[in-house]
This record gives structure tokens, sequence and C-alpha cells, in this order.
């Protein structure tokens, strides 16, 4: 492996007026909330229904048929599934206006989904300044391929998840950082950092233990299954939404219309999926708030290449990719995108989005 460099990328930024930018950076509270607790409602829906369903107290006997309840646990595993979308926009500090509510969802999105939202921070920042320039950026590596088989591994049933999760966090608790990643990220030299990374995963662990131990000593099992294990089964939609990012693109260049990619999906799917399927335009404009990613698409649509419409045209067009990878390994799709007379067009610097988390 080449050794990290931290070489400056002069990326490619669509112009856009100041006062236009300054109106889509805007943060909400109110906002945030809505997304926030959307999101969270939804879950305590679905959750609260299983629990309903099997008959735990409160509510006596089992009330509905067996498959209902399965049905259930499938539209929430299917909503669970998105925490790490979550957790991805709240560490940009850019969903609520006030800062605390930032950090306090995180940890909450964090937990439920057993995620170290440190580690994640780390990583995810410098992942935006040298998205794809290996090996300054190895959150995201190319080639990526993904085979149907992954879907079905992965999408609906995943006991292998449990423990590869679990002995992640054990691991990270203990100290042990593995790999040329995440000694970079956090060195021996710096103990304090490791340490908070450290403190989190025993959180983690303890508070997942808890749920299950009280919930099974009162006759709860349902609780454990609707927020300790539910990252573990049906994140089909996730699986199509966020393999969509990268995947079949160029790397090693300096914009990100060649190496991330935008497409549409209904309303609904991209409340879930916080609004990361406008990608292209999330790498560009770091600092805008998910919810605002729609109108900056419009501002700069003209700038993109061609948008698929639906998650299937986005996976015809990456199966498209893949195939021709098969052929050729060295093949990487080259977006359509608008030229410019002026080469330096759109280069100049923007505020990353971040913010330090306590």
């Amino acid at each position: 492996m080449a050794e990290i460099t931290n070489t400056r990328v002069d990326w490619y930024r669509t112009p856009l007026d100041k006062s236009v930018l300054a109106n889509l950076n805007k943060r909400s509270d109110f906002k945030g909330f809505l997304q926030s607790l959307g999101h969270l409602g939804l879950l305590t829906l679905t959750g609260g229904a299983a629990i309903y369903g099997v008959g735990q107290w409160p509510f006596g006997p089992g009330r509905w048929p067996w498959y209902v309840v399965l049905a259930i646990l499938f539209l929430h595993g299917t909503m669970f599934a998105f925490m790490i979308n979550a957790v991805h926009e709240l560490v940009h500090g850019a969903v609520f206006k006030t800062k605390f509510w930032n950090e306090f969802f995180v940890r909450v999105f964090g937990f439920l989904g057993w995620i170290g939202f440190e580690m994640f921070y780390t990583s995810h920042k410098r992942h935006h300044q040298y998205t794809l320039h290996a090996p300054d950026d190895l959150e995201v590596t190319l080639p990526i391929k993904v085979l149907t088989k992954h879907f079905f591994q992965w999408g609906f049933l995943n006991p292998l998840g449990i423990r590869f999760v679990v002995q992640n966090t054990w691991r990270v608790a203990h100290g042990r950082f593995q790999g040329e990643w995440e000694q970079f990220l956090f060195p021996e030299s710096e103990p304090e950092r490791r340490k908070r990374v450290m403190n989190w995963a025993w959180f983690i662990l303890a508070g997942h233990a808890t749920i299950i131990i009280v919930s099974l000593c009162f006759k709860l099992w349902m609780v454990p299954v609707v927020t300790s294990f539910a990252p573990f089964y049906g994140s089909w939609l996730f699986f199509l939404c966020n393999n969509t990012q990268h995947i079949g693109l160029q790397d090693d260049v300096p914009d990100f219309r060649l190496c991330c990619r935008t497409f549409t999906v209904n309303p609904f799917v991209q409340f879930l999926y916080w609004h990361m399927n406008y990608h292209i335009e999330h790498h560009m404009y770091a600092a805008v708030p998910c919810y605002n990613l729609g109108k900056l698409h419009r501002a700069i649509k003209h700038d993109l290449p061609p948008c698929p419409s639906g998650i299937a045209a986005c996976w015809q067009e990456i199966a498209a990719i893949q195939r021709k990878q098969v052929e050729d390994p060295t093949f990487k799709h080259v977006a359509a995108v608008p030229s410019h007379e002026d080469p330096d067009i759109g280069h100049e610097a923007h505020s990353m989005g971040y913010e330090a988390l306590a």
C-alpha cells in the first residue's frame, strides 16, 4: 500500500451564487426534528406494532397471526437499516441548527445501529477531502463488485452480521485498532482519541446487553428483536440505495460528477435514505443539510451527468458497467458531463460541513 500523502485535491464544483449557496446552507432545528423524529417515529410505530401483535405485556395474548407480525418486522427492519445514513448526516453537523441536537441524535442513532460514530466521523471527513483518491481515502476504494448473491445474503436475514458487528465492537472496546486505515486515523500517539472511541464501543455493548437481559427477564423477547437485532434483517432497500454511491465510477479524478452517482427516487425512500440519493450534490457542497439537497440538485442539474430515475434504472446502469468490468477489469464508467470553455471554473474552496463532536 502506498504511503498516505495528504495531497490536496483541487475539486471541481459547479459555481453557485453566494446568496443561493448561503440559503441552501441554512440549517433548521424544525426540519432536523422532522427528519430525525420522523424516522424514529416510524420505527416506534412498527416496533410497537410487532410487540402488540405477539401480545407481550401490557397487551395480553397474541393479537395477530404470525405472518402479519413477520410482515411488520420486515417493514421495521427495512426502515431500521438506514441508521448509518442518519449517523452519516449527523456527523456532518448540518442536520440541526443547534449543535446540541446534532450531538444528541448522532448518539441515539449510533447506539441503535451499533455504529461507532466518532470512528466513522474521522474516516468520513477524509473520504470527503480525498474521495476515491487512495491511499488518502481508504473508506471507499474501487473497484467495488456487488453480486446478486450479496443481495440475498445481506438484504433479508443476516445472522453473520450479528457476529461480525459484536466481535468488531468488542475489538474496538478493547483498544485493538487494526489495519492501516484505523492505525492512521487513531495512532497510538493519541491515546485520548482512542479512548473516546473505546468508551463508546463499551457503551454500545453494555447498552444492548442490558436491553437483551432485562427484556428476557420480563419475557419481552420481542423488544430486543425490534431494537438490538433490528439492524440484521430487512436491509434489502438499504442495500439497493447505499451501494449506488460510487460503484463502477472513476477514482483519482478531481470531479465529484465522475466519482459519485445521483439518482432520483420517490419521496418516502428518499426520506428513509436521508436524501443521499443526491450523492454528487452532497460531496460537491457537503455543508448543505440533507433536506436541502433536492433544491441544490435543481440549482446545478444543468451541470450534472444524466440522472437515473428510480432505483431500477440506477441498477440497470450499474449492471451494464459491471458486465463490462467482467470483460475488462480495468474498465471505469466515464459519466457524460457538460463541458466548459474555462477549465478552471468551479475550482473553489467550500466548508466541509463538519463540526467537532464532543
